[in-house]
């Protein structure tokens, strides 16, 4: 996910203009209804239509990962009990499957017929699991609330209309590169169209909530704006440690799940906790 936006490259690595824009939409059409559907469902739809999404993008950084091998059994597991946990329980037990992964992983781990690399794989396993899992956890808190219908559409909105925002002020307007150590195509120019967008796109989804005021709306938005990138740029130093492009193919030349849920993965938790302050958690 493009959040803090792209300058354009000569290399033809992925087709622009017309055609990148067309694909852009094919893309978000599909993925905006299974949105919508799972969060206007809620409760075990929401959980299991994320968890799904959450295995697919466990599943392409384990695949990434693989010469140490994760215990990718034991990362779904926990996935799931965490996912589990937050709809049917409360925090502490979040908790307690985060402490049984531990001993599920290590247990696994055991069951490979050679020892190499089995600390980097259990390494690989947990911090998958945290990465994607302590997300999707907070995705079911900000569900669960009295408006959390509401409040994880705003946050979505906010996070792919700043996506929109950061790709095309980079390509009109980027000159200055922001990360060119983590990711070079990214400039300053673009990161202020994302936050701008991205925080201008949750106020206006805001104004059909009668709940949600203004300026609360602006501060919720400018939160989760800037909260983007980091999740984009955090995706992007693993791909270039691990020296890829995209983390799969799912969406075909516009990258995995896991690409297109780099900035999600921060700015869910970033909602959860701005809603939470603001007294609508």
């Amino acid at each position: 996910m493009a959040v803090t936006g792209e300058r354009p490259r000569r290399e033809a690595e992925r087709p622009r203009g017309a055609s990148d824009l067309g694909a852009r939409v094919l893309i978000a059409i599909p993925a905006a209804a299974y949105a919508i559907f799972i969060v206007v469902q809620g409760g075990a739809v929401f959980a299991l239509g994320i968890y799904v999404l959450g295995v697919v993008a466990l599943g392409e950084l384990y695949m990434l990962m693989g010469r140490v091998r994760p215990a990718a059994l034991a990362g779904f597991l926990t996935l799931g009990g965490m996912i589990a946990a937050a709809l049917y329980g409360e925090p502490r037990h979040v908790l307690m499957v985060l402490a049984a992964a531990f001993p599920v992983t290590f247990f696994l781990a055991l069951l490979r017929p050679r020892r190499e690399h089995v600390s980097w794989a259990i390494a690989a396993t947990l911090f998958g699991a945290l990465w994607i899992g302590i997300a999707m956890v907070h995705a079911v808190f900000l569900r669960e609330t009295p408006h959390g219908d509401g409040l994880v559409i705003d946050v979505l909105v906010a996070t792919f209309v700043g996506d929109a925002f950061a790709y095309f002020g980079g390509r009109l307007y980027g000159r200055t590169l922001l990360a060119p150590r983590i990711s070079p195509g990214k400039t300053l120019e673009g990161l202020v169209a994302g936050v701008a967008g991205g925080t201008l796109a949750f106020w206006f989804a805001g104004l059909y909530q009668d709940w949600l005021t203004g300026p609360d709306a602006l501060l919720m938005g400018a939160l989760v704006a800037i909260a983007a990138p980091v999740g984009d740029l955090f995706e992007s130093l693993i791909k270039r440690d691990l020296d890829v492009k995209d983390t799969g193919r799912f969406f075909g030349a516009h990258g995995g799940v896991l690409d297109r849920l780099d900035a999600l993965l921060f700015t869910i938790v970033v909602g959860y906790y701005a809603a939470l302050a603001l007294g609508y958690a």
